[in-house]
């Protein structure tokens, strides 16, 4: 029996998407209150009582969330057009390695807007 597991983290962060044309809002420099949540699927350790540590998932994404965290993203190596999409698929190469159980991850940039990758 699989359970699901959401760790929400929040960074604030600058971009400015450089392919669009200048009239357009994101080609500026803008900031955003990314909201980043984690999905892991997994089975339930039978003597714990759980998937994994919530301070376990914190202590692996945090490093990884703090090198977008107060900064540019466009100055982070793999963000120069950093998209939402771009930016959901940088952070899950990155984490998955650190947390094989890690099903998705979810960026919003708006309370309205989310992006999620990947979807199997």
């Amino acid at each position: 029996m699989n359970f699901e597991l959401r760790q929400h983290f929040q960074i604030e962060s600058a971009r400015f998407l450089p392919h669009l044309p200048a009239a357009h809002p994101c080609a500026r420099m803008h900031g955003h209150s990314f909201k980043i949540i984690l999905s892991l699927i997994g089975p339930l350790d039978p003597q714990l009582g759980w998937v994994m540590d919530y301070n376990d998932i914190e202590r692996l994404a945090k490093p990884i969330l703090n090198e977008l965290d107060h900064r540019v993203l466009n100055e982070v190596v793999g963000l120069e057009n950093p998209t939402s999409e771009l930016l959901a698929k940088w952070l899950f190469d990155r984490l998955q390695k650190l947390i094989p159980l890690l099903k998705y991850v979810l960026v919003l940039e708006t309370p309205t807007t989310e992006c999620r990758y990947p979807l199997n």
